[in-house]
């Protein structure tokens, strides 16, 4: 053997050493296992069953990196199918693992399903809870923070500490009685209380002169939130994995299924502080309490509470239009946010959304340009596997069309590829939420009233945040721009709850003509069958 070919084999040699070892050190795997009971507690005093993820409520913090693979086998001991949804992870290319009834059979009681599923290139603040029935109003859900890789850099100090706060409205009646309220055509009755982690009261400790992250998810079923901390400000840094411009805020409204990130300096004389969560746009506020404790404080929490904004719609509006992309900022990689110019692509769609409460057989209903959902006893994306036929409809929930409500498995066809202009037209007197899988979207405007194309003038083509779920105003619109680059089958739906169960949802079926691995993943080996793919070979 020459000493140039030896020499060669030996730096080769050093460099399988080399990687291998980096393999041990940054594992990009992690390995959970997660069961699923009922457990009685009593958050408003009062006992009550809820469900409990390996025996905690709310359920486990998942903290991970971007990229990291998550493994996570689920086993249900419920007495009905269960399944967990991620929301605000777009599940690249593999919306096998969405955890929603089109794209997943549900797991069975006594039985289990790993999920399998990749933080890819994502950053920032997100949760899961149960998509199945009412589940999501018995508990089950949680956080789920993604963390940067070590070498992209924040566009902000490290924080001294990270808080994880999950905000929403609560039942004292069980899940399954509000399901069977529903199920008999009653609306959702007003909730009894706000709950902050779980609990009416907690507290977080903090040192005086540092500053912490405090993430903030509504995770409720119908309410939005206004939250704030009493005497001191928050600065805004992150909405659902986008970097913000870094604007300071003494509240901020955050709505049903939405997160966001603040940095607050505890700055003030060293004594307890409250830290608020109030109800938005209701007649009677539910208020919940925590408190912020500086570390070295001996004064109690004391004084009243932080006043938040009146109900001013105007006021949100305008708020939420403050709420800007950071485009000198890098995201989960090394890029400038801003680099993919959205307001210079002519969108190949525009599609408006309208939603409406009808009655339907007597019956509270909640529908989508007049089609109201039904799930199928088959996962459309099992059906469309298959090529079985009969499942779902691809006609039925264009656009707003006149005539009755009806019901229909709807499915909406979309090329991938396409960029599409989604308008969500709100002519109801409530608010409304709005959350798409798979994607981030750009919310290019907000307006009240009738949408139509004049409106375009007034939309952010510039810095507008890119987010998963968005509200829309009583009897207002708002517009959104997606880049339809994730192929699958993706649920949009009503982020309430109540709405999305008794119909206000459909799919996206975003199709490429060409099939093939490097466009989407191929059906899991483990996927679980139901309905008309019972015995079929995956």
């Amino acid at each position: 053997m020459s000493q140039g070919l030896h020499l060669l084999y030996w730096v080769f040699g050093i460099l399988v050493c080399l990687n291998v070892s980096l393999v041990k050190a940054d594992d990009p795997y992690r390995y959970y296992t997660w069961t699923v009971t009922y457990g009685t507690l009593a958050p408003l005093g009062i006992p009550q069953q809820v469900i409990l993820i390996n025996g905690q409520f709310p359920g486990p913090q998942l903290e991970v990196v971007t990229n990291d693979n998550i493994i996570l086998n689920l086993i249900n001991k419920l007495d009905e199918p269960f399944l967990l949804t991620w929301n605000g992870i777009k599940q690249r290319k593999n919306s096998w693992q969405d955890g929603v009834l089109g794209t997943n059979c549900p797991i069975p009681p006594n039985s289990n399903y790993t999920y399998k599923f990749q933080t890819k290139d994502q950053i920032g603040t997100y949760t899961y809870f149960p998509s199945t029935a009412m589940h999501k109003a018995g508990g089950g859900y949680g956080g789920l923070n993604v963390y940067k890789r070590a070498p992209i850099p924040l566009p902000y100090p490290f924080p001294d500490g990270d808080f994880t706060l999950l905000i929403g409205d609560w039942y004292k009646t069980s899940h399954k009685v509000l399901q069977k309220s529903l199920d008999s055509g009653n609306a959702l009755p007003f909730p009894d209380a706000v709950l902050i982690n779980g609990q009416t009261h907690s507290s977080f400790n903090g040192d005086q002169g540092k500053t912490y992250m405090f993430r903030i998810s509504n995770v409720g079923l119908s309410t939005s939130i206004n939250f704030r901390i009493q005497g001191h400000k928050m600065k805004l840094v992150e909405v659902e994995g986008s970097h913000t411009i870094q604007n300071l805020y003494d509240s901020l409204d955050i709505h049903v299924g939405q997160s966001a990130a603040v940095l607050v300096t505890l700055n003030q004389p060293p004594k307890d502080y409250y830290i608020v969560a109030s109800t938005r746009f209701t007649k009677h506020v539910l208020t919940a309490t925590s408190v912020l404790h500086y570390t070295n404080s001996h004064t109690p929490v004391s004084g009243p509470l932080p006043v938040g904004p009146t109900y001013e719609l105007h006021w949100s509006m305008q708020q939420a239009r403050t709420l800007r992309w950071n485009l000198t900022a890098n995201a989960a990689r090394p890029n400038p946010q801003g680099s993919f110019h959205y307001g210079k692509i002519i969108p190949t769609r525009t599609i408006v959304l309208a939603n409406s409460a009808p009655l339907i057989n007597g019956k509270q209903r909640y529908a989508v340009n007049r089609v109201s959902y039904v799930n199928a006893d088959t996962p459309l994306k099992l059906a469309d596997y298959f090529n079985i036929p009969g499942v779902y409809s691809i006609s039925s929930v264009q656009g707003p069309s006149e005539g009755p409500p009806l019901v229909a498995t709807s499915v909406m066809p979309a090329f991938h590829h396409d960029f599409i202009e989604f308008v969500f037209q709100n002519n109801e007197k409530e608010i409304q939420s709005w959350h798409l899988d798979g994607y981030d979207f750009w919310i290019v405007g907000y307006g009240s009233r009738q949408w139509s194309k004049s409106c375009r003038r007034s939309y952010n083509l510039i810095d507008t945040l890119t987010r998963h779920t968005v509200q829309v105003y009583p009897n207002s619109w708002t517009a959104i721009l997606v880049s339809l680059d994730n192929q699958g089958m993706w649920n949009i739906r009503s982020a309430a709850w109540a709405r999305q169960y008794m119909g206000q949802q459909f799919y996206l079926r975003v199709w490429d003509r060409v099939q093939n691995l490097a466009n989407e993943y191929g059906i899991p080996s483990n996927a679980l069958l139901c309905g008309k793919a019972m015995g079929k070979h995956a």
